[in-house]
């Protein structure tokens, strides 16, 4: 059976089906799914109850591994494969974590709109996050689309950011909600610097790159930085920009955190929510010709 897409607005986020991705996807289905990435930039793949084995093979078609945030966090791992990313509020036991833990705390900057791994030297490519468990209400996703939000920008707005570099720190984000480091946890990541405007590597497409992991701009005051930070993130996360993702136990959601924001929303933290991500790194290769890609083929 072909691969179906199914937009689910005109050119943000679209409903994928027609293979099973617990099976080898080869190389020509991997590619008509980087098609479909650039395009629409969020794909959700309903009904795919991966093991840890079949979601590292489907994620290793798409880069290396991003590490993200082990490193500082040194979380003990739930997983028998290394390069997972654990986004649930359950311990190495298996049960509930407390909801002053460290690690459920940390978590909730996870509530901000970002961009994974924007903190690092490399660029993080894409995210895939697949649900285990679901709490009955809440914990919905987010995301916003950064490259309608850059065509948008009012006049004033498009002038003062265009030549602006901002520096991102792995931890800002959980300082903001009162969670504190020693320096050396400080330390483990220098600060990451990358433009507010940004090219997709393939399509070509201005982005408005301000995930909340900014901690400064250059040339500006802390507090001036911090306001503009703000103000570009109301403009980018406009209803029209966003799609918002309500779990399903069985979901895999891909997205392509180059030119989008996500966020997760509320839940009861005394409820169990487990899901596991991997991450992967833009490579060099990423600068290839988009006319190379092959054709979408659009269902629905």
């Amino acid at each position: 059976m072909p691969l179906k897409i199914d937009p689910i607005s005109e050119n943000f986020a679209a409903d994928v089906s027609g293979i099973d991705l617990r099976e080898p996807i080869g190389a020509e289905t991997a590619a008509v799914i980087e098609a479909a990435m650039d395009r629409y930039a969020v794909l959700v793949w309903r009904d795919q109850p991966l093991d840890e084995a079949q979601h590292m093979a489907f994620t290793n078609w798409f880069g290396p591994l991003d590490p993200g945030l082990v490193s500082v966090t040194k979380r003990g791992s739930r997983f028998g494969q290394k390069g997972f990313i654990d986004i649930a509020n359950v311990g190495e036991d298996g049960e509930i974590l407390a909801r002053d833990h460290r690690s459920v705390t940390g978590s909730i900057a996870n509530q901000f709109w970002h961009s994974d791994s924007s903190f690092l030297q490399t660029i993080a490519k894409y995210s895939l996050l697949a649900a285990r468990v679901i709490p009955e209400d809440g914990g919905d996703t987010e995301f916003a689309d950064l490259r309608a939000a850059y065509d948008a920008l009012p006049d004033d707005l498009r002038s003062i950011v265009a030549d602006l570099t901002a520096e991102h720190h792995a931890l800002y984000s959980r300082t903001l909600l009162g969670n504190e480091y020693t320096e050396a946890e400080m330390a483990t990541f220098p600060p990451a610097r990358w433009p507010l405007v940004r090219v997709h590597p393939v399509t070509g497409r201005k982005i408005l790159f301000t995930p909340i992991h900014i901690s400064r701009i250059d040339g500006m005051s802390v507090a001036e930085s911090r306001m503009l930070v703000n103000e570009l993130i109301e403009h980018a996360t406009q209803p029209q920009f966003v799609y918002r993702h309500k779990w399903r136990v069985g979901d895999l959601v891909m997205w392509d955190n180059r030119c989008t924001l996500h966020r997760g929303r509320r839940f009861d933290l005394t409820k169990r929510r487990d899901l596991r991500r991997t991450t992967t790194m833009q490579e060099d290769t990423a600068q290839e010709d988009m006319a190379a890609k092959p054709d979408i083929r659009v269902q629905g």
